[in-house]
């Protein structure tokens, strides 16, 4: 139908995206971002407060910084997902080290579960979900706003 090149130009879509990471995948998360800044420039983007504060400092995107997670911006972020304005979600999650908070974690895996937003959890499903977004795979979720 249209090549890449032409779907990119078409698309007229700005999503949001939400971005969480665990204190041993922050500079994992940075890096990410780095080295997808030009595909996340084009669009809007929440983060827990300490994720969001490292990722603006090293690729000067616009970030919309929640509380730190362990403060409560896991469940603002929950909250934005819930009110459908977070298109998809990047965790970036440790699971040998559980953390105090994990309830309130899994609950932001759970809101996107209940309300069909696409997660990654690890660099190879946020690599393909970035790539995804890129190609306007996902300009389905303006069906839901």
């Amino acid at each position: 139908m249209f090549s890449n090149r032409e779907r990119s130009f078409l698309r007229r879509y700005t999503l949001n995206i939400g971005l969480i990471a665990h204190d041993s995948k922050k500079k994992l998360m940075q890096n990410f971002c780095i080295a997808y800044r030009g595909i996340m420039s084009k669009h809007e983007i929440y983060a827990t407060g300490t994720t969001g504060s490292l990722v603006e400092q090293v690729t000067n995107l616009n970030i919309h910084k929640m509380l730190d997670g362990h403060l409560g911006g896991e469940s603002q972020l929950s909250a934005l997902i819930e009110q459908n304005m977070i298109d998809l979600v990047i965790f970036l999650r440790d699971p040998l080290n559980p953390k105090s908070h994990e309830p309130k974690l899994n609950d932001v895996m759970k809101i996107c579960d209940m309300h069909n937003i696409p997660v990654a959890t690890n660099l190879a499903t946020a690599e393909l979900l970035i790539k995804a977004l890129d190609n306007g795979d996902l300009d389905w979720r303006e069906v839901y706003k």
